[in-house]
């Protein structure tokens, strides 16, 4: 690399881990004009900085490229099994079962832009017109699955889907999801038990001032910040690499 690197370059390390998973064609392919581990650092400075794709600097591959490429690994799905694998990987270095008997359920609603499109709906708890994540993590906060809704949509109404697909990614190793109150209700309760998964709603304590920890629930904070409908699982992927 003659280039002087940026702070979100791969390192040595990382790269060994993930080439496997990125390339999916041969070094020597006609199509191959630039070094692929440059195209997955230009998708990392794009991540990472937030910046639009015709922004990324002249020294990495050209923004088209690095476009292109990502949307190659998104319909090849290397995003998913990057994290499914890590996720299993850092569980075991944890001491813990590779596939987790418990998840944690929140969402997160997102402000329009105008990539929303018809995705976009008005969330009245949360004033703001936009789209809703949906997300389920592992109790150490590692992803397991998501869906993406316009945000009028009830978070109870996600349940049955969600927990399909957490199961899944953990070959039906769940048996509780940890849930807030937005979850209450039998119908969301029979979706997910429909599923083999029991709702545990944790409550807020009554006498409640300022923020609070609830138990259990509070790792998917540490998830929900890098929510973004089309960049969950690239985020999550960079983010646990």
């Amino acid at each position: 690399m003659e280039r002087k690197a940026y702070p979100s370059d791969v390192s040595d390390d990382e790269w060994a881990f993930l080439a496997p998973y990125l390339t999916l064609m041969k070094d020597e392919a006609p199509q191959r004009e630039h070094p692929l581990r440059e195209v997955f650092n230009g998708l990392r400075w794009v991540v990472r900085t937030g910046a639009p794709w015709r922004l990324l600097p002249h020294d990495l591959p050209p923004w088209y490229t690095v476009y292109q490429q990502t949307q190659r690994w998104l319909r090849a799905g290397v995003f998913e099994a990057l994290v499914h694998d890590l996720r299993m990987l850092l569980r075991e270095l944890g001491g813990r079962a590779p596939h987790p008997r418990a998840t944690v359920i929140d969402s997160r609603t997102l402000q329009s832009s105008p990539e929303s499109g018809a995705r976009a709906g008005f969330d009245g708890a949360k004033k703001r017109k936009g789209s809703k994540v949906h997300l389920a993590v592992d109790t150490l906060g590692h992803l397991l699955a998501l869906t993406v809704t316009p945000a009028n949509e009830q978070d109870r109404a996600q349940v049955g889907e969600l927990a399909q697909a957490v199961q899944d990614a953990t070959g039906e190793s769940v048996e509780v999801a940890f849930v807030d109150q937005g979850y209450t209700g039998t119908s969301s309760a029979a979706a997910a038990a429909a599923e083999g998964i029991r709702l545990h709603v944790v409550k807020l304590p009554q006498a409640k001032r300022g923020f609070i920890l609830l138990p259990k629930r509070w790792v998917v904070e540490m998830t929900l910040p890098h929510c973004s409908p089309t960049a969950v699982p690239v985020r999550m992927a960079i983010r646990l690499a």
